[in-house]
């Protein structure tokens, strides 16, 4: 569900993608794309290893991507690049993910 989510918000950040400045291109647009992929390929990744200890590493690695997205997302927003319905629509599930992961990470991390 965790990786589900984080397809969702890669979906959503193409979207957002749309809707911002040509000239955002090689900027917050090139780079809101990498980290939102980087956020499901990580939990995949860390899946992939078959190793606790990684997938930990992992969903921390992909958590940081998240805040990433997070953080040029409020960029755009300030900067009024989006309107407030699609802002709320991306922070909804970037703190649904935060919170998945988050639960995820400590669940393994009782084991």
């Amino acid at each position: 569900m965790v990786w589900q989510k984080a397809i969702k918000i890669v979906k959503g950040t193409y979207l957002l993608a749309k809707e911002l400045p040509e000239d955002e291109k090689f900027g917050l647009i090139s780079q809101m794309r990498r980290c939102s992929i980087s956020i499901a390929s990580n939990i995949a990744e860390g899946w992939g290893r078959e190793s606790t200890k990684s997938y930990v590493q992992f969903l921390k690695i992909a958590r940081g991507s998240l805040f990433e997205l997070e953080t040029q997302l409020i960029i755009c927003k300030e900067l009024d690049y989006v309107s407030n319905e699609t802002y709320n629509k991306i922070n909804d599930l970037i703190v649904e993910e935060s919170k998945m992961l988050n639960t995820l990470i400590k669940a393994i991390n009782k084991k």
